[in-house]
């Protein structure tokens, strides 16, 4: 008789080591399917090195940005606040899914939602915005543009932008009057935007430089606002996409945590029982 109380007895405190084992293996193995935790991270990783380089491209941009600004293109400080962004939205992700929070994943969550709807809003403001720049220039009439050339600081923008861009004139050499600046001159073998740059003789009954550039400022800066702008809606609309994917799975995951949390209380639950 007493063989079998000690046998049971041994088999109670066997069964309660075995289920404490279960339970500590299961904590080691985490609250996130560990591929979906992986993939997470790894994600979140890629895009805050895409945020670093959304940074260094806008510095580097932003010695253009000042040239352009003045000629109605759109500055650089969104940019700014969506490259920042990215890097500081991406660093939570990565600190959520590492963590296995649920607290943070639901920040992160949060972010998804507002960054998708915000994606979208700023995607179809930048098609707003490409058609009224293109129109703005198409359809500038010869007192608007002697206004802007009256103005002293506009004239010394364009000249910056007419040697860095190689072009002439916002909308032709005309726009000088009869004294053409240098950084009008062209010269054999020089390179514009698109290649080797074209020259002509300047307009007869003008002073300046012989040989001018034949493209015109305002080609230049149409041509970069479409290309940009057709750039910032590709990507609006990818990181709208990709912040629809982010909230789902960050919210499968605060569902798996939550599963997890459930379980383990259920379990130790039933070992005080």
């Amino acid at each position: 008789m007493k063989m079998v109380v000690v046998v049971g007895f041994i088999s109670q405190e066997a069964a309660a080591l075995i289920e404490g084992t279960k339970l500590t293996s299961a904590l080691k193995m985490g609250k996130i399917n560990g591929c979906l935790k992986c993939l997470f991270i790894f994600f979140n990783v890629v895009f805050a090195i895409v945020g670093c380089l959304l940074i260094f491209g806008l510095v580097k941009a932003s010695i253009y940005s000042s040239q352009l600004s003045a000629v109605g293109a759109p500055g650089l400080g969104w940019g700014w606040v969506f490259a920042i962004g990215v890097l500081g939205i991406s660093c939570l992700g990565i600190y959520a899914g590492s963590s296995e929070k649920e607290l943070a994943l639901k920040i992160f969550a949060g972010f998804m939602g507002i960054g998708m709807i915000i994606m979208l809003i700023f995607g179809i403001v930048a098609v707003v915005m490409r058609n009224k720049v293109r129109d703005n220039f198409r359809s500038a009439s010869s007192e608007v543009i002697k206004t802007y050339m009256a103005q002293e600081g506009f004239q010394s923008m364009l000249n910056q932008l007419q040697e860095t861009a190689q072009c002439c004139g916002l909308t032709s050499p005309g726009d000088w009057g009869d004294n053409i600046p240098s950084t009008c001159r062209c010269k054999a073998g020089s390179y514009g935007t698109f290649g080797a740059a074209e020259c002509k003789a300047r307009p007869q009954g003008t002073s300046g430089p012989d040989q001018i550039y034949t493209q015109t400022c305002g080609e230049f800066i149409i041509i970069w606002s479409d290309f940009l702008f057709n750039v910032s809606m590709g990507v609006m609309f990818t990181f709208a996409v990709t912040a629809l994917l982010g909230l789902l799975v960050s919210l499968l995951m605060i569902h798996q945590v939550r599963r997890h949390d459930q379980g383990g209380a259920s379990s130790m639950s039933m070992k005080g029982y």
